[in-house]
C-alpha cells in the first residue's frame, strides 16, 4: 500500500521532495495496532451519529460571558423580556464567574474589565441585587481594575444607549461613512467583513443616540470611580497616530450638529438599505451575533414595528444562537456547520484510509448543496472579475463567504472515491480561492488586501481587529487547496503561498495561529500543507518546526497552549495542561514533517488513547480558539470530537503504509 499521503495526492502533482518515506522501524510497533483500532472504531462511530440526516454536522461554538450577558441587554434595551431564558442565561452567568471576582476572555483567564461590567450590569437586569455576595465580589473587582470608564469601545457604546455615560465617551461613528468614496483614508471595503456588518447598524443607532427602553431603569452608577458625566480620561492614547485620530474624532463630535441635515437623511437611508439587503433571513446579518443585534435594534430605531417581517426574522436569527440546557442557556457568537462538516469529513475519510465511506460522502453532498456561485458577495467590490465557489461559515451567508472554509470543503472534495461527482464543485472552489490570493502571496479569511493597517489606530478600533489581513493557517489551507487541483497555472500562485509562509515563521520555528490557539494550531495548518506544496527551500522550514513541536510535548506526552500566548510576542514554552485537540494537533504537524516513527509522535498517539472516555469521545474544557486575538475567544466544541479521531487515523495508516512498503 502506498502512503496516505501519496494516495490522496491529486495525481499529477509532482511528490514533494519534503514527504516522509515512512521506513519501517520496530519502534513504529509500540502502540498496541488492537487497541488503536479499537479506539479508531469506537471515535468513529459516535462522530458518525453526530451526524445530521441531511448530511452535516454542527457542534456549538462557545464564547465567553460577554456574548450571553449582551443577549440580556438586548431584551431590555427592546423591552422583549423573555423572563425564563433571562433566568437561564443569568444561572450561566453566575457560573463564570472567576476567582477573581470577575468574568474573564476564556476559562482559568486573568480578569477582564469589559466583559466583567457587561456580565455585571447584565445580572443586575435580569433581577440580581447589587449587594448580593457575587454582585459585590464582582464590583470591587471592577472598580479597582478603574471603574467602567476604562472599558472598551463597544462596551461604553452599550453604556451610552443605556444613557450610563455620556455620548462623549464614545468614538464619533457617524452614519456618514456610508457616503464616504472609496478614496478616503476610510472606506467600508477597507475594514473586515465583520466590521462592516457591525459598524453600518451600529452608526444608525449611534447618530440617532437611541435610548434603550430599559423598563426597570437598572443603572451601574456604581461602576464608576469618577461620576461619568465628570470623566475625562475615556480615550487613553495607544500611539501617536491614535492620539491625532483621537483629536480629529472629538473634533467630528463637536462638529456633528453642523451636519447637514439632508445629508443625513440620505445616509440614514443608503445605511438602512445597505444593512437590510445583507439581513440574510433568520441566519442574521453576516451570521454572527454583534451585527445580528446591532441589525436588530437598528431595525427599532428605523422604525419597523415588532411584527414586521425584517424583525420577526431578526429576532428569529438572534434566538437560534441560544443553547439552552436544563437549568441555564448560553448565546453563541455564531454557527459553524460548513467548518464542522468539513473537519468531520476530513476525519472520516481519514479512518475509511480511501475506501467509500457513505457518512463522508453524505457530507460532501450536503456541502456541494451550499456551495455559493453568483451571489452579491461584499468581496466582489475588490475582486470583480472572479468567479464565485466559495462556502460560508455557517449555514447561509451568501455575502461573505470564507476562503478557510472552502480550503477545507475543497480539501475534502479532493479525497473522495467519487471524484466526477464533485470536480465542477471542486473546480469552482479553487478557481474562487486563486482569484482571492492577496497581493503579498497569502490569504485573508473573507477579503483580498485588507491590509490598511493604520485603520487600526482609529478610535473604535481599539480592539485591534479591524482588519482581516492575510495569515499563515488560511494561507497553507489554500495553497493545499491550490495543488490538490494540480493545474499547471496555480504553480505560481502556490509558490507565493510557500514565499508568504516562510517569511512569516518565528524564530523559534513555530507558526502564528490566527483562527485557533495558537502556535500549535498554526504549525500544524503549515506542515500539513508544506507536506504536499513544500520544495526544497522549504526542508529547513519543516525541520525547524517539527524540531519546535517537539520541545512543546509535555511530560505527560500531550501537548497544551493557553489563549494567554496571543499576549506573547513570540512563542513562549509555559505549563500549559494537555489537551486532546491540541496533542492531535502537533502529532499531525509532526507526521506531515515526515516524523512518524519519532518517539514524540507515539507519546502522543499514547496521550490521546490513554485519554479518551469509554464512549470514545475526549474531553477538552478549554477554549481552544480566537474570534480576535487578546479580545475574544472560543470554544469549538467539535475539536476534541474529530481531531483526536484524525490524528489516530493518519498514525494508523501511515504506519501500516510503512510496513507494506
Amino acid at each position: 500500500m502506498k502512503s496516505l499521503l501519496a494516495s490522496t495526492r491529486a495525481p499529477d502533482v509532482p511528490p514533494s521532495p519534503t514527504a516522509p518515506s515512512h521506513k519501517r522501524r520496530d519502534s513504529a510497533h509500540a502502540i498496541d495496532p488492537l487497541a488503536l483500532d479499537g479506539s479508531i472504531r469506537t471515535a468513529a462511530e459516535q462522530l458518525a451519529g453526530w451526524q445530521d440526516t441531511e448530511g452535516f454536522w454542527r457542534f456549538d461554538l462557545e464564547a465567553d460571558a460577554t456574548i450571553s450577558a449582551e443577549y440580556i441587554m438586548m431584551m431590555h434595551f427592546m423591552d422583549e423580556i423573555d423572563a425564563a431564558l433571562e433566568a437561564k442565561l443569568a444561572v450561566y452567568l453566575r457560573d463564570k464567574q472567576a476567582t477573581h471576582g470577575g468574568w474573564g476572555l476564556f476559562p482559568g483567564s486573568d480578569f477582564d474589565l469589559s466583559c466583567s461590567v457587561k456580565a455585571y450590569y447584565a445580572l443586575k437586569l435580569a433581577g440580581d441585587h447589587p449587594d448580593a455576595p457575587h454582585m459585590v465580589t464582582a464590583r470591587r473587582a471592577i472598580t479597582s481594575a478603574g471603574g467602567a470608564a476604562r472599558t472598551n469601545v463597544l462596551t461604553r457604546i452599550t453604556m451610552a444607549l443605556f444613557e450610563q455615560i455620556p455620548w462623549r465617551g464614545v468614538p464619533f461613528l457617524p452614519v456618514e461613512i456610508v457616503l464616504l468614496p472609496r478614496w478616503f483614508p476610510f472606506h467600508l471595503t477597507k475594514v473586515s467583513y465583520w466590521s462592516r456588518t457591525v459598524m453600518v447598524p451600529l452608526s444608525i443607532l449611534c447618530s440617532l443616540k437611541l435610548r434603550a427602553r430599559n423598563p426597570r431603569g437598572v443603572n451601574i452608577r456604581e461602576l464608576f470611580v469618577t461620576p461619568p458625566e465628570r470623566e475625562r480620561e475615556y480615550f487613553p492614547a495607544r500611539s501617536r497616530l491614535n492620539r491625532a485620530l483621537t483629536a480629529l474624532d472629538a473634533l467630528g463630535r463637536v462638529s456633528e450638529p453642523r451636519l447637514p441635515a439632508a445629508g443625513r437623511r440620505v445616509a440614514l437611508l443608503r445605511a438602512s438599505r445597505w444593512f437590510i439587503a445583507r439581513l440574510n433571513g433568520t441566519d442574521g446579518l453576516g451570521g454572527i451575533f454583534p451585527a445580528m443585534v446591532n441589525a436588530y435594534e437598528a431595525l427599532a430605531a428605523l422604525g419597523y414595528g415588532p411584527d414586521h417581517p425584517y424583525r420577526v426574522r431578526a429576532r428569529a436569527a438572534l434566538r437560534k444562537l441560544v443553547v439552552v440546557g436544563p437549568d441555564s442557556a448560553y448565546c453563541q457568537p455564531c454557527v459553524s456547520p460548513v467548518w464542522d462538516t468539513a473537519l468531520a469529513a476530513l476525519t472520516l475519510q481519514e479512518v475509511a484510509n480511501g475506501a467509500p465511506c457513505a457518512a463522508a460522502d453524505h457530507a460532501l453532498d450536503w456541502l456541494v448543496s451550499r456551495q455559493l456561485s453568483s451571489e452579491p458577495g461584499d468581496w466582489r467590490a475588490i475582486r470583480p472579475g472572479v468567479r464565485g465557489g466559495g462556502w460560508a461559515f455557517q449555514f447561509a451567508n451568501p455575502c461573505y463567504p470564507d476562503l478557510d472554509d472552502t480550503a477545507a470543503v475543497a480539501w475534502a472534495l479532493s479525497q473522495t472515491t467519487r471524484p466526477d461527482r464533485y470536480n465542477a464543485s471542486l473546480t469552482n472552489a479553487v478557481e474562487w480561492i486563486a482569484g482571492m490570493q492577496s497581493r503579498n502571496g497569502g490569504f485573508g479569511a473573507f477579503d483580498a488586501d485588507n491590509t490598511f493597517q493604520y485603520l487600526n489606530e482609529i478610535p473604535f478600533a481599539d480592539h485591534g481587529a479591524l482588519l482581516d489581513p492575510p495569515t499563515s493557517d488560511v494561507t497553507a489551507r489554500c495553497g493545499l487547496a491550490l495543488a490538490r487541483l494540480g493545474r499547471s497555472r496555480d504553480r505560481s500562485a502556490v509558490g507565493r503561498c510557500r514565499a508568504f509562509i516562510r517569511r512569516e515563521q518565528e524564530a523559534a520555528g513555530a507558526w502564528f495561529g490566527r483562527w485557533g490557539t495558537n502556535y500549535i494550531y498554526g504549525t500544524w495548518s503549515v506542515l500539513a500543507a508544506l507536506a504536499e506544496i513544500g520544495g526544497e527551500e522549504d526542508v529547513g522550514a519543516i525541520a525547524r518546526a517539527a524540531a519546535w513541536l517537539k520541545s512543546w510535548q509535555n511530560a505527560d506526552g500531550g501537548w497544551g497552549e493557553g489563549c494567554e500566548s496571543y499576549w506573547d510576542p513570540a512563542p513562549v514554552k509555559r505549563e500549559y495542561p494537555s489537551t486532546a485537540c491540541q496533542t492531535a494537533w502537533a502529532v499531525l504537524g509532526l507526521m506531515a514533517a515526515g516524523e512518524i516513527d519519532s518517539p514524540e509522535v507515539r507519546r502522543g498517539v499514547a496521550y490521546l488513547l490513554a485519554r479518551q472516555e469509554p464512549d470514545g469521545t475526549w474531553d477538552d474544557p478549554w477554549f481552544n480558539a480566537p474570534g480576535f486575538p487578546r479580545v475574544f475567544f472560543l470554544k469549538y466544541h467539535g475539536y476534541a470530537k474529530y481531531f483526536p479521531l484524525w490524528a489516530l487515523a493518519r498514525y494508523r495508516n501511515l504506519v501500516r503504509a510503512g510496513a507494506e512498503s
